[in-house]
């Protein structure tokens, strides 16, 4: 019945996200970006665990969504800036490559570089 549709469970997601980000400050827009990533990674790395490619590849999507639209949000040129611009980039291109060849290893240590940059963030 479901198929050609989205998943409910999908759906709901969906909607709870888009929730969230209506009417966000620009902080818990950053916010959402790096849970958004995070979890993207998480589910990533599951879905190749139990072999649901479909999965992995929506995941690994979402996850290069989640930081162009943090790179977007980087405005000036400032030294911060520009290392927030290359670190965006340079995870950008090892998730795009693990899309072709698949590196769990590669994708937990983003997964937890971004973990800690968002604890730090949340903490200040």
């Amino acid at each position: 019945m479901l198929s050609g549709r989205v998943h409910p469970a999908e759906a709901y997601r969906q909607v709870e996200f888009d929730a969230r980000v209506h009417g966000a400050s620009q902080q818990e827009l950053v916010w959402i970006c790096f849970e958004q990533l995070i979890g993207a990674l998480g589910t990533a790395i599951h879905a190749d665990t139990i072999e649901d490619r479909a999965l992995r590849s929506r995941s690994l999507s979402r996850a290069v969504s989640s930081l162009l639209a943090l790179e977007m949000g980087l405005s000036g040129d400032d030294p911060v800036v520009l290392a927030m611009r290359d670190l965006y980039g340079r995870a950008r291109t090892s998730i795009l490559s693990c899309a072709v060849q698949f590196d769990a290893e590669r994708l937990e240590q983003i997964r937890g570089d971004f973990a800690e940059i968002h604890a730090a963030l949340s903490a200040g």
